[in-house]
């Protein structure tokens, strides 16, 4: 068995993709529920790191809490990862780590090409 992690979203069409391909291809997940399992700074840091980018464009910057917490001009990391950490709609979905690696699998081809 692989071990990949997926930060899911059950009410995201997007996550629900994204879980359904992994089962698809006989992996599965540990799913967390980042909504309910909200990641603590560490790992949004450590993801962030795998990802490549910047806490910002981890961001779901449709939320209301993006706009209510006025992120737009921030741009103190810190800052943006703790809103994450308080605010974990903020962050975009799905994530899927595997082997040191992560991806947000938007679009779904981001993750076929993890898996490869």
């Amino acid at each position: 068995m692989q071990d990949i992690q997926i930060w899911h979203n059950p009410r995201c069409s997007k996550s629900r993709n994204a879980l359904n391909l992994l089962e698809e291809k006989g992996i599965e997940p540990k799913v967390v529920k980042y909504l309910e399992e909200t990641p603590s700074k560490e790992e949004i840091i450590n993801v962030l790191k795998m990802l490549g980018i910047s806490a910002k464009e981890l961001l779901r910057k449709g939320e209301d809490e993006y706009k209510s917490l006025n992120l737009k001009d921030e741009t103190n990391e810190d800052k943006v990862i703790e809103a994450m950490v308080n605010h974990p709609k903020l962050i975009e979905r799905p994530v899927i780590i595997k082997d040191g690696k992560a991806v947000i699998a938007r679009p779904i081809e981001n993750l076929e090409e993890l898996l490869k």
